[in-house]
């Protein structure tokens, strides 16, 4: 009898054990990022801290080589949030292989359209550089092989009938080291797809003189994507840039993926548009993410979480 009531009081206990692990199970979310130097790092560091709202959420944030190894990791459930290029998210849902997607990855759905990147082509003043036709037989670095900013460059370049080839030397680093190279002479500029008053462009401008280098709408015309439309970075961006800069604008996208619950996405694109005050704060570019403009030119599907809120708010029918 003792027995029985032992092993009776026994299984109870591990019932309620088994019960209380289930209901306190923690919901993980790790954003990917890009590089520390960049703009998304910064933003998926205020994000985090909106998601620990979250009941029984863990945050984390990662640092990456941005748009292609995060749509990649999230195809391979490594991440529950990405920050992207539009043209890479597009080109991963087809299954680009020359872009670094081996097969379509069809398990990728947007949370929001956020800020649009620029393409900032920077040198050094005393490398001469003032036109893309200036970079034949220079030294320049374009991001690492095959990220969203090295194929950015690729499309730029190929538009204004230019090849790496033509170039003196071509690099692929990260914005940081790019910026560094040139501070030591040992590069004559770099190209980098970003947010404005990025923090490498910032150190290297009020470092020493620099030239922003332009990118005419007519050379932006010629690049086969939807994704590439003219831009402008503005005068007074950076330290000595005097004028407008016409560039290349492309949007960025957070992503997600269809294993992240409807309650979880739900969530995260809530607590990101109630708190974008604090995304500015982190970094400004976050000043240019809006709600109208969310839906806009996805290439992929919402998440239907997403979709709800979008829905709840007013912003879809």
């Amino acid at each position: 009898m003792r027995l029985t009531k032992r092993l009776g009081l026994l299984a109870a206990a591990a019932a309620f054990t088994a019960s209380t692990t289930a209901v306190a199970a923690p919901t993980f979310i790790n954003i990917l990022t890009g590089g520390t130097s960049g703009v998304y790092y910064p933003i998926g560091v205020a994000l985090s801290q909106q998601y620990n709202k979250i009941e029984d959420a863990r945050t984390s944030v990662q640092a990456t080589k941005a748009s292609v190894e995060n749509l990649n990791l999230l195809q391979a459930g490594r991440g529950e949030l990405a920050f992207s290029l539009g043209d890479s998210v597009d080109d991963a849902w087809n299954g680009v292989e020359d872009a670094g997607f081996k097969a379509p990855l069809k398990r990728l759905r947007a949370i929001a359209g956020t800020y649009n990147n620029y393409i900032q082509i920077v040198a050094s003043q005393e490398s001469g550089i003032k036109t893309l036709e200036d970079l034949k037989g220079k030294r320049i670095s374009v991001g690492a092989p095959k990220s969203g900013t090295e194929l950015n460059a690729r499309a730029i370049f190929e538009a204004a009938g230019l090849t790496y080839k033509d170039m003196g030397r071509v690099e692929f680093l990260p914005y940081a080291e790019s910026v560094e190279l040139i501070k030591n002479r040992q590069l004559d500029a770099t190209l980098q797809s970003s947010g404005l008053g990025m923090a490498a462009i910032r150190d290297l401008a009020s470092t020493m003189p620099v030239n922003f280098v332009e990118i005419p709408a007519a050379v932006v015309e010629k690049i086969e994507s939807d994704a590439y439309l003219p831009g402008v970075i503005p005068a007074g961006t950076y330290d000595g840039q005097d004028a407008d800069v016409p560039t290349v604008a492309i949007t960025n996208i957070l992503v997600t993926h269809d294993k992240v619950s409807d309650e979880v996405a739900y969530q995260m694109t809530k607590l990101m548009f109630e708190n974008l005050g604090a995304l500015a704060n982190a970094h400004s570019a976050a000043k240019d993410i809006k709600l109208e403009n969310a839906t806009q030119n996805l290439p992929i599907p919402l998440h239907p979480g997403a979709e709800r809120y979008y829905k709840e708010v007013g912003a879809l029918k």
